[in-house]
């Protein structure tokens, strides 16, 4: 059964706290984020329902927040997720090639994990640092300017366990 420690259900009620009685909802996404990171890394269909059951709204009001956005995982992840901008800008600057690259050299798809469970590929939406392009975000960083050369070197980093996960 899923359930909240202690301690994070005391943060999920001070989120809660910040809004008017009533209006719970308010505090849906960072909840979903301590969920999330409480879990293991994904939102299960009972983590989803657990959250809904302590903010006190339906399953679906959880469910088309979760499904809407990308930050949330549907699925277990790996370890690293490369979270790759596939908008306009960053396509125009080869985040398609970088996209492909990366599949191919960890034979995993857009929406896939590696079977060791290391690497995730997500494509997303524009993760707003245009200027950088073709960029990715992994975890909370983002890496700009890429390259095959630079996704190579952050790759072997990942590999190595010298890469920052948090």
């Amino acid at each position: 059964m899923v359930k909240f420690s202690d301690h994070t259900m005391q943060e999920v009620e001070r989120i809660v706290a910040r809004y008017p009685q009533g209006k719970q909802k308010s505090a849906l996404i960072p909840v979903l984020h301590i969920a999330q990171k409480e879990f293991g890394g994904w939102l299960s269909t009972e983590t989803m329902d657990y959250v809904a059951s302590v903010l006190n709204l339906k399953p679906i009001e959880v469910y088309e927040v979760a499904t809407f956005y990308s930050m949330f995982n549907l699925k277990p992840v790996g370890k690293y997720m490369f979270e790759i901008c596939q908008t306009g800008p960053c396509m125009l600057r080869g985040s398609d090639e970088i996209i492909r690259y990366i599949g191919d050299k960890l034979g995993i798809k857009p929406g896939e994990t590696t079977v060791d469970g290391l690497f995730t590929l997500k494509t997303v939406e524009c993760l707003g640092a245009c200027g950088y392009a073709p960029m990715m975000q992994q975890g909370k960083f983002y890496k700009e300017h890429l390259t095959i050369d630079k996704v190579e070197a952050i790759i072997a980093e990942c590999r190595a366990g010298k890469a920052v996960i948090d």
